[in-house]
């Protein structure tokens, strides 16, 4: 039996996306390029980006007038906007500044 490390009590733990950028209400998406963070809606707003879940698939759309339109650009509106349903919005997009394909100088 030996003595438990003094340092243990300065431990600090690994800092992540979700221990830096979440609240309770909000939560983190892993995306292609970096993570969303997502926030409920409690209202929409003309230019909003939301998290959609439409044809089964999640996505990101833009609230334009009465139609979402999607990152591909593809309008979602009347009947078809009907069946969407808002998972969210996003207040902040981070995005990796490293792209896996190029030689990073440093």
């Amino acid at each position: 039996m030996g003595f438990v490390s003094p340092a243990t009590d300065y431990v600090e733990q690994r800092l992540s996306p979700t221990s830096i950028c979440t609240t309770n209400e909000s939560r983190i998406l892993e995306t292609s390029t970096g993570f969303a963070v997502i926030e409920p809606v409690s209202r929409m707003v003309q230019g909003q980006v939301l998290l959609i879940l439409s044809g089964g698939m999640t996505q990101f759309a833009k609230l334009r007038g009465q139609a979402l339109i999607t990152e591909d650009g593809e309008a979602i509106e009347g009947a078809a906007a009907e069946e969407v349903e808002v998972m969210g919005r996003v207040t902040f997009f981070i995005n990796s500044a490293a792209d896996d394909g190029d030689e990073s100088p440093m």
